[in-house]
């Protein structure tokens, strides 16, 4: 079983290392990170990550996963990123996305009609790309599955597991990891922030935020045409 993750510049480290860590520990699997070339490319938060495939030589996959974060922006007008997905959308058995990747997958026409989900700060754009934006950790629609904001990566992963190898090798994969979260704070989704704490967020991401309404406004102007 071979997973494969876009990793780019920019890109929101945890989106891409938490399911990483998933499919990686699963028994018989394989986990490539995969981007135009294999020079390192640098996470939004400063991580260096080196990709192990590259566009011109990527192997056959069962699964592709296309993370979010702020360098989503820019490759939604990037005409090589947006064909290798859609060839490669073709192909795999599960296409995946964690956060904003959503709206990369959008941005080349792959969520027409389809319900999917993303970071609660970006799941109105959606519907720009004649999406069903649809609240909820993990979001599927056929072969396609959609993953919230960052931390529900690991969420996904588990759930994508237990779709292809079975509950009991997901939940073994669990307890390796000791995965059982219990947040020391209840404010990890908008409805239970504190109204202060809300607005602070959205503060910080309204660079992002205001960029990529620019970049939607530009690529789809057909507003929620399906």
């Amino acid at each position: 079983m071979r997973f494969g993750i876009l990793v780019f510049p920019n890109v929101q480290q945890l989106d891409l290392t938490a399911p990483y860590e998933i499919f990686a520990s699963a028994e018989g699997c394989e986990a490539l990170l995969i981007w135009k070339d294999r020079a390192p490319v640098v996470s939004s938060t400063g991580l260096r990550l080196t990709p192990t495939a590259a566009f011109d030589d990527c192997p056959t996959l069962d699964v592709l996963c296309v993370p979010g974060g702020a360098g989503v922006n820019p490759l939604m007008e990037d005409a090589v990123v947006l064909d290798f997905l859609r060839r490669r959308a073709a192909e795999v058995r599960l296409l995946t996305s964690v956060c904003t990747g959503s709206l990369l997958l959008g941005a080349a026409g792959l969520l027409k009609g389809r319900k999917a989900t993303s970071h609660w700060n970006a799941l109105d754009l959606l519907e720009n790309f004649g999406a069903v934006p649809t609240q909820g950790r993990i979001v599927r629609d056929g072969d396609l599955i959609t993953a919230g904001g960052v931390a529900s990566g690991m969420d996904f992963g588990l759930a994508v597991l237990a779709e292809l190898l079975g509950r009991d090798e997901a939940e073994t994969v669990q307890l390796a990891l000791e995965y059982a979260p219990a947040p020391p704070f209840q404010s990890g989704r908008p409805e239970s922030a504190r109204p202060a704490i809300l607005a602070a967020a959205k503060a910080r991401l309204a660079d992002s935020r205001g960029a990529r309404e620019e970049i939607v406004r530009r690529i789809a102007p057909n507003k929620g045409e399906k």
